[in-house]
């Protein structure tokens, strides 16, 4: 109805959520809701929650159609997706009459810069910024002003001329004197991560509390703490930020992939995990990142959509660090089958040959092994030849002429060099890349084979070529080769590893655990008690009895130290108050119920959510026989219900129509024929607005299509101006999703 950038975004009506900044953006509105709103959306700014941010200000659109700074706002809410800001910013720009100059400013500024897309950018940036310190200079009591024009700074400094972070720093600075608890928090901890860490320390303690219901506003502290080897503080932030994004959408009903950063936090919230030595709940989360369900419209490559992809390699880093090799082997053939990835599935191969023989599986490392030479084998005989050098040309010495001699000077080919033709060349460089693809994938399968073979050996007790095999391996962790070289009776070596280990991971739970046991059993006791002193404060909350830590134990014993030798840690003092982690939310995202309904079909009979309990539906809600697009759904659908049937998956169609125009859209779409699955009529939409497959904005039912598992909890969700038609990825996420344990959530 308003064009094709309001077909995508947020649909379903805002709400005063609280909790997002102490902000004040007074716009030109009669109506006090309408600036409540905005407001919020200003703050869902500042928190780069963008999807939010846009809800809140379409509500402002929808209390108040001609409020210019609403359309500037969604505007603002799509910074990196010209497409659909400059309609918006255009929208303003129409509206622009009846606003304030400060407005007429803030619009003017914005739809400038979107409105030749063809100049460059560097240009365009450069003139934004320049009126952004206009509005700065004749508003000078405004803050708001001062923080967008402080972002935008630091996000565009490569387009700028003679800025620097100290500049943007006293900015940022001015703004917080006035209001210590705003938002632009945010910012200085973006502009001093990598740059000067430590000065960011008192806005990463105020940065979550100055806006507690967004997300990413306790997640960037955890960068600050990261810079400065302070897993723990990190972890907490970023576990705060994950259970705060947690709630958020199991009780809006929003999916993981729709936040664009979700991935992200939870990525790093899982590495800090392994640093601090929390190795269970670290493999919990990672799986569950591997669990969520997947859109093909949000791919990896753009905004690292589901996690999948993140959350296999935390699981396998968290798995074969901790050499948990019966656990790897198990949760191998559940969470990393879907490796499609040459490099992931040589990875994955690699670590299973290590955990069968770690494990005492000779045959299946020995299949492991096998499997990889004949890989190797293939490769090897799909070499092209290496290019042949053609011989130098014949020559001939060339003479030269003096009162007394004949000198040899310069020689010169007698014949011209022959030449490939351009066809030829093309050839030679392809094969000559080909050549360096499959040689660097054939010395790859070696240090795989290296790695197999030298936890062969060292089972076998062989540890001298077990040192010899690792060392060939690569990638093999210096803990792993300082063990090794214990065993070997290398206790130089082994020391010295261990100890590059502990320098290269400061602050890490697993490197100083294995540095205690190497000093030990290097027979140097001093040290290794010195050690274990740190370790014990360092491992507040780490697992006791994963391998690393219960080597420990004996020496624990003879150290004096209780069976829990572990130590609380001291809270340091530039910490603010925190919350509770519990009350922010869940420790793992887990899907939502779904909602009841009961509707009715063309002969008036019901049928409800409740009959498909115990098994699995696909629910789709169509706009009924007046939408072309719908029936093309519904023909997209009709083959594929037996697909879906086979995988015990039912269908079912809710439709917009009344059950008197259901018979339509048999007829338009089958003619005398019937579809295989029931054709239902919601003509109230009281089922669409439940399920948000209606627009609050234009009053309209959308198109959406539902999972909704055995036990009532929606899987997997897809709600669009356009319907979903896909249907064999449908199938495959369905049955991918379906034959994943279910948690309904697992407390750190």
């Amino acid at each position: 109805m308003h064009g094709s950038a309001f077909d995508e975004g947020p649909r379903t009506a805002a709400y005063l959520m609280g909790n997002t900044g102490k902000v004040h953006f007074p716009v030109s509105t009669s109506m006090p809701l309408a600036q409540q709103f905005f407001d919020q959306g200003i703050g869902q700014l500042h928190g780069f929650w963008y999807l939010e941010a846009e809800r809140s200000f379409r509500q402002v659109a929808a209390l108040d159609p001609d409020c210019a700074m609403a359309y500037w706002g969604m505007a603002m809410a799509n910074v990196d997706n010209e497409s659909r800001a400059k309609p918006f910013i255009a929208e303003a720009v129409k509206r622009k009459k009846g606003t304030t100059a400060i407005e007429a400013m803030w619009i003017a500024s914005l739809g400038e810069y979107y409105r030749d897309a063809k100049q460059d950018k560097r240009t365009r940036t450069q003139e934004y910024v320049k009126a952004l310190k206009k509005i700065v200079a004749d508003y000078p009591d405004d803050i708001e002003a001062r923080a967008f024009l402080a972002v935008t700074m630091w996000e565009n400094k490569s387009e700028l001329k003679n800025v620097d972070n100290k500049e943007i720093d006293a900015l940022i600075d001015s703004i917080l004197k006035i209001n210590p608890t705003h938002p632009a928090l945010h910012y200085k901890i973006h502009l001093l991560d990598r740059w000067d860490p430590s000065r960011a320390l008192p806005a990463a303690a105020m940065c979550g509390n100055a806006a507690p219901g967004i997300a990413h506003m306790w997640h960037m502290p955890g960068h600050i703490y990261s810079d400065l080897k302070r897993y723990d503080d990190a972890a907490w932030q970023q576990e705060a930020s994950a259970r705060v994004d947690h709630a958020y959408m199991i009780r809006d009903r929003v999916m993981p992939y729709e936040i664009h950063n979700y991935a992200h936090n939870n990525e790093w919230l899982i590495r800090n995990l392994i640093y601090v030595g929390r190795v269970r709940d670290a493999i919990s989360l990672a799986e569950n990142m591997i669990v969520l369900p997947r859109n093909p419209k949000y791919t990896f490559e753009q905004n690292r959509g589901s996690g999948n992809e993140l959350g296999r390699a935390r699981l396998t880093s968290a798995l074969t660090l901790n050499e948990m090799w019966p656990q790897y082997i198990a949760l191998a053939g559940v969470y990393l089958n879907e490796d499609t990835d040459p490099d992931d599935q040589l990875t994955k191969q690699r670590y299973l040959g290590v955990a069968y023989f770690a494990t005492g599986n000779e045959k299946a490392g020995l299949a492991q092994v096998a499997e990889l030479e004949a890989e190797k084998a293939t490769l090897k005989s799909q070499l092209p030849p290496p290019a042949v050098k053609r011989p130098a040309p014949a020559t001939r010495p060339a003479t030269t002429q003096s009162a007394n001699a004949v000198s040899l000077s310069t020689t010169k080919p007698t014949t011209k060099p022959s030449s490939l033709s351009a066809a030829d060349k093309v050839a030679a460089q392809q094969a000559e890349q080909t050549r360096r693809i499959l040689t660097d994938r054939i010395s790859r399968i070696d240090k795989a084979l290296n790695h197999i073979r030298g936890e062969q050996a060292m089972i076998a007790g062989d540890y001298k070529l077990a040192v010899e095999l690792l060392n060939k391996a690569g990638d093999v962790k210096k803990e792993h080769l300082s063990q090794a070289y214990l065993r070997a009776d290398d206790k130089s070596k082994a020391e010295q590893f261990a100890r590059q280990a502990v320098d290269n991971g400061q602050n890490q739970v697993y490197p100083l655990a294995n540095y205690v046991d190497v000093l030990y059993r290097c027979g140097k006791i001093k040290e290794a008690r010195e050690a274990f002193k740190q370790l014990r404060t360092l491992a507040a909350k780490a697992d006791l009895d994963v391998k690393c830590m219960a080597r420990l134990q004996p020496i624990a014993e003879e150290f004096g130290y209780p069976t829990d030798w572990r130590l609380a840690r001291v809270v340091p003092g530039d910490i603010a108050i925190r919350p509770e982690l519990d009350k922010l939310g869940p420790y793992r995202w887990h899907p939502p119920v779904a909602p009841s309904w009961t509707a009715e079909k063309v002969d008036g009979s019901s049928v409800s959510l409740a009959d498909y309990k115990g098994k699995p539906v696909i629910v789709l809600f169509y706009l009924g026989y007046r939408c072309l697009h719908c029936i093309q759904q519904l023909h997209a659908f009709d083959p594929a219900a037996k697909d879906f049937a086979k995988a015990g998956i039912s269908l079912v169609a809710i439709s917009s129509d009344s059950p008197d125009e259901l018979k339509k859209s048999c007829d338009a779409a089958k003619g005398d024929g019937e579809f295989p699955f029931p054709l239902l009529s919601d003509s109230s939409l009281k089922i669409f607005k439940t399920y948000h497959a209606y627009d609050d904005f234009e009053k309209t039912p959308v198109h959406a299509v539902f999972l909704i598992d055995a036990q009532g909890k929606i899987r997997w969700q897809n709600i669009s101006a356009e319907p979903f038609v896909d249907t064999t990825f449908l199938l495959k996420e369905s049955k991918r999703l379906l034959a994943q344990p279910v948690t309904a959530e697992m407390p750190s």
